[in-house]
């Protein structure tokens, strides 16, 4: 999922960025949409080490060896690709890596899978009982980049920083207690990544009708300073 330093090379999960706002602003975001995906999965427990989560899926796809999948034929896929008649499937490693435990909390650690896996009876299927595969619908949400270490306090505190510019942008509906229960965070680069040189970020998802709300206020703000930041 990238280097020491942070350059990513694997395949990302597509979206459309509906509005831009990284630019003259306190806190910088995208609204994003983005298309149904398929992931595999697992549970962090509460007070578990994150690593333990990352290696279960790891090992599905094939990072530290043979995968850990029942795949039923060879699939070719974009590098890296293994095949082998007797195993499973090495399948690529694509970003980001999706967690959604808060501080104290259990939750879930999510990998999304390459675009070519867009049905369930394509993805090879779990050996570990503990790893399971999870088709996503299409989300609506806003996502803001940030560097560092991992950590559900600075998750935390970056989640509330994009909570307070949508609220001076104009969207009022949400409630910080809703954030920090339902954001997520969203890790682009490998544990030895150095931290400053990470890509991490903070989503909080949308219905279609705080979207619109979003884009309108943001809108309305833009014309009275003769400005436009999105499409």
């Amino acid at each position: 999922m990238g280097s020491v330093i942070g350059r990513e090379s694997v395949e990302e999960s597509h979206f459309t960025i509906v509005l831009d706002r990284t630019t003259n602003v306190d806190t910088t975001y995208e609204l994003r949409q983005y298309g149904k995906r398929m992931a595999v999965e697992t549970a962090e427990n509460r007070g578990a080490n994150d690593n333990k989560a990352f290696g279960k899926l790891a090992r599905y796809i094939g990072v530290f060896g043979e995968p850990e999948n029942e795949a039923q034929e060879s699939i070719a896929m974009t590098a890296p690709v293994a095949m082998s008649k007797r195993g499973g499937t090495k399948i690529a490693m694509t970003a980001p890596v999706v967690m959604d435990r808060k501080e104290g909390q259990s939750g879930m650690m999510q990998f999304m899978l390459p675009a070519k896996f867009d049905t369930m009876d394509k993805v090879p299927k779990p050996i570990n009982a503990d790893v399971h595969i999870k088709e996503l619908p299409p989300a609506l949400g806003v996502a803001h980049r940030y560097s560092g270490s991992f950590s559900a306090e600075l998750s935390s505190q970056n989640a509330v920083k994009l909570f307070k510019q949508l609220q001076k942008d104009g969207l009022h509906s949400l409630t910080e207690e809703y954030v920090l229960s339902n954001y997520q965070f969203l890790g682009y680069n490998p544990p030895f990544c150095l931290p400053a040189f990470r890509r991490n970020e903070v989503w909080i998802p949308l219905t279609q009708a705080q979207a619109d709300q979003l884009v309108n206020s943001v809108n309305k703000n833009n014309q009275r300073n003769g400005a436009v930041e999105y499409n």
